[in-house]
């Protein structure tokens, strides 16, 4: 391995740098060139080196929604720039700014502490800051892309830095422009607008189970209990190699949905915009019984069939041809088509 001296603005960079601890699943993976962003001024020299070189390269985050190969050729860019800042507050609203490397659960335990309420039910959603508007992560009936007000990134095909507003985002279900336009932004700040008047949202099953008893929950409450229901049914990847969600909830239309219903009544569902019906990708699997059926060293997670596992010793296309076998068993069930929700590599 080979590097050279970080500075504030001279990206660190690797050679054949072991990614196995920057991968949820635990897959042995390494990268052929790696640069560690902690600024975004690095960001325009390391694109120019990588131009000149016509090498491949992509972003890497915590590595919690992806699938990796065993070896990345080119560049992998390691997005670690921190730091959280309240750009302004008033009776209305709080802007708050947060860099690109900054964990998401630990951003919204910050943004709680502070009494900034609204990201509560996108607890303990594994990934970054910079990463989560690429997929417009949401959970429990609301989306990061609801509290953006702009994006700063990196423009690889300008080479300039621009601010993305929330309109020109373009975010829709687990959608955005970033993923539409892979490989021409490199977020480097998210900057939340964040209201002051706040209203509970428990709307979903299994949330509102945990306040039958309690008509007012604080967002602290909601908090807790989505950070207890997501412990019990998703495994923590230190202990079993995973990337938490693997299938997207399809989206069907109001026509099918009244199809399914009457041959599958206990079909869990919920409404969706344009009269539209989504459908609980996991309860699909779960029908087709194969929740908690291994493939070799992979499987689906006992407690969450949304969830597929590695073992121990799995690889990329081991996970793919699982997630293979249960497309097929969940098309040929439902005529619904699953799509998989973590970057492959």
């Amino acid at each position: 391995m080979t590097s050279t001296e970080n500075s504030i603005s001279t990206a660190k960079s690797s050679v054949n740098l072991d990614l196995k601890s920057r991968n949820t699943f635990g897959f042995d993976a390494s990268a052929e060139l790696a640069y560690e962003i902690t600024a975004a001024e690095q960001i325009p020299h390391v694109m120019d080196e990588i131009t000149e070189k016509k090498i491949p390269w992509r972003v890497l985050g915590s590595g919690s929604n992806v699938i990796f190969p065993k070896f990345l050729p080119g560049a992998t860019l390691l997005m670690n720039i921190l730091g959280i800042e309240i750009v302004q507050t008033n009776q209305e609203d709080s802007i708050i700014a947060a860099g690109a490397g900054v964990n998401w659960h630990e951003f919204v335990s910050w943004t709680l502490e502070r009494n900034f309420f609204g990201l509560e039910n996108l607890a303990l959603i594994p990934g970054t800051v910079g990463a989560a508007p690429i997929q417009n992560i949401g959970a429990y009936g609301v989306e990061i892309g609801d509290y953006i007000q702009l994006i700063e990134a990196y423009d690889a095909k300008e080479h300039i830095f621009v601010k993305i507003s929330k309109q020109d985002c373009h975010f829709a279900y687990r959608n955005s422009y970033f993923k539409q336009h892979p490989y021409r932004f490199i977020v480097t700040k998210v900057v939340f607008k964040i209201p002051k008047q706040w209203q509970a949202r428990i709307q979903y099953a299994d949330l509102a189970k945990q306040f039958l008893n309690n008509s007012s929950p604080t967002a602290k409450d909601i908090f807790s209990a989505i950070c207890a229901i997501r412990t019990h049914k998703l495994p923590d990847p230190k202990v079993i190699g995973n990337a938490g969600s693997f299938f997207q909830n399809p989206i069907v239309a109001r026509e099918q949905y009244e199809t399914l219903i009457l041959k599958h009544p206990g079909l869990v569902s919920y409404p969706d915009a344009d009269n539209k019906r989504k459908l609980a990708a996991g309860w699909l699997i779960d029908q087709c019984g194969l929740k908690g059926q291994r493939m070799g060293n992979v499987g689906v997670y006992e407690n969450q069939a949304l969830v597929l596992v590695n073992h121990g010793g799995g690889t990329a296309e081991d996970i793919l041809g699982l997630a293979r076998c249960i497309q097929d068993a969940v098309h040929s069930k439902f005529g619904v088509k699953l799509e998989i929700e973590p970057n492959i590599f």
